[in-house]
């Protein structure tokens, strides 16, 4: 089963570069334009403002993939040159993942989030040949293999994403390697492995499914936002951090669906815990007593569970859903996100 949904990504997760020319804007100019009025600078900042108006890796990349999923080429090039320049600073190839406009340097942590490079050089190849840019593919390909040089490792018999480049391993940590299975963005994989094919990207993927069966943790079982994943034994949640299924964590159903795996038992728990016991909302769940600690009713994360209910039942999407009105950074993104793969590939849910 794993195998085959594998095999499941690499068809339906884009196919591959060469196949993308011909591309519709599965986002509306109106949401996008709304979007960018919100979040993004002049500069090409995305800017988190529920985090001090911090930008990361994590958003410049969802920045770059939602301009390209809007058909906005001037902004895309708007985000990718404040990233390329304020954030691609490190000397492996990675990004740097945290730049604070209130601190001197303002890059605050010069860390690696392997979900931020992720998101990068995948919208950078898919931009790349759409808009016919080498500079775009040819970026994207350093991305990608410094992303399988320095963040793909082997734990056993399996080959792992780290979080980052340092602090998570199995030399950094007793308890190591500490997974983060939300930075698995799997409809990245087979681009990643156009763009460098010395990593074996098919087997990160059968990793990440087979991790996400075995850490449904605790009463909901539900997969926490940071786990420890040793050789040789059971998946544990990872000392020294919350304990929760948290904000991390809510978007693996849509990055499942995004990449094409509509598995049902792989979402069963966010099934269960959404749509039968939140009324359609996902919830911070602490994984040792089931208990939830925050139901999140905000626009974005209602999206997750109508997304999810679309993809499960032909479910249409509630009426109050179908009007963009952006709160926060990060639900607003997950709501762009979770439009546009209605528009790709559920649109009679609209």
């Amino acid at each position: 089963m794993i195998r085959h949904l594998l095999a499941g990504i690499f068809l339906l997760a884009c196919g591959s570069i060469q196949s993308m020319a011909q591309v519709a804007t599965p986002i509306p100019a109106d949401m996008w334009s709304t979007y960018m009025n919100r979040f993004v600078e002049d500069s090409g900042r995305v800017v988190d403002e529920a985090n001090g108006n911090i930008s990361h890796s994590e958003g410049q990349g969802y920045g770059l993939l939602l301009a390209y999923l809007a058909g906005d080429r001037s902004n895309f090039e708007r985000i990718w040159s404040f990233t390329r320049t304020e954030l691609l600073i490190r000397d492996d190839g990675l990004v740097a993942w945290r730049w604070d406009p209130n601190s001197s340097p303002h890059v605050t942590d010069v860390n690696a989030a392997s979900d931020g490079d992720l998101l990068i050089a995948y919208a950078l190849a898919r931009a790349g040949r759409t808009w016919g840019v080498q500079g775009y593919t040819q970026s994207a390909q350093r991305i990608a293999k410094a992303v399988g040089r320095k963040l793909v490792v082997h734990n056993g018999q399996r080959l792992v994403l780290l979080p980052g480049a340092t602090g998570f391993s199995s030399a950094d940590r007793k308890d190591g390697p500490i997974l983060n299975l939300s930075y698995w963005i799997f409809e990245t994989f087979p681009i990643m492995a156009q763009l460098a094919p010395e990593t074996d990207w098919a087997e990160v993927g059968k990793s990440g499914l087979e991790l996400l069966r075995i850490a449904r943790l605790g009463p909901a079982q539900l997969p926490p936002d940071w786990i420890s994943a040793p050789d040789n034994a059971p998946v544990t949640l990872a000392e020294g951090f919350a304990p929760v299924f948290g904000y991390n964590s809510l978007r693996i159903s849509l990055y499942l669906l995004r990449a094409g795996i509509t598995d049902a038992d792989l979402q069963e728990s966010f099934r269960r815990n959404w749509l039968m016991d939140n009324g359609g909302s996902p919830a911070i769940v602490e994984i040792p007593t089931g208990r939830v600690l925050t139901r999140l009713t905000d626009p974005g994360y209602r999206m997750l569970g109508a997304v999810l209910a679309c993809s499960l039942s032909a479910t249409p999407i509630p009426e109050d859903l179908r009007r963009f009105e952006p709160t926060l950074y990060y639900p607003s993104t997950l709501y762009l996100l979770g439009w546009a793969l209605l528009a790709e590939k559920y649109p009679r849910c609209l």
